[in-house]
């Protein structure tokens, strides 16, 4: 599932600002899901995605802390920094040439800095 903000100059009918969160389609099989799962719960689908989408996020709150954490210390940085770089839309990918230079200044700390690279 591919999720998208709305591009920031959007605007909905009445031309007022529309942030809302674009997700592409469910396919058919969930589609099909997320209509009973509404109609059952009393809600619009637009409501029910939204709810299932945050209980989600919730059920694996602890696993993408311990993925930024790991960011960090890949780039030798606090973990609020690596959330601030996520959160301005900074973060980019290490390239090769920088896990090179990285490796180079902590050959020996770099592997424990990060959980034993824990792969």
């Amino acid at each position: 599932m591919s999720v998208k903000n709305a591009p920031e100059n959007a605007k909905d009918m009445a031309g007022k600002q529309d942030d809302r969160l674009r997700i592409s389609a469910l396919g058919e099989w969930y589609e099909d899901l997320l209509t009973i799962d509404s109609a059952v719960n009393g809600r619009s689908e637009a409501q029910q995605a939204s709810s299932l989408l945050c209980a989600k996020l919730q059920e694996r709150e602890a696993k993408i802390k311990e993925r930024v954490r790991y960011l960090a210390a890949k780039r030798s940085i606090s973990y609020e920094e690596m959330l601030l770089k996520i959160l301005k839309g900074d973060y980019k990918k290490m390239s090769p040439e920088e896990l090179e230079e990285l490796q180079q200044i902590l050959p020996d700390e770099l592997p424990h800095r990060i959980g034993g690279w824990g792969f």
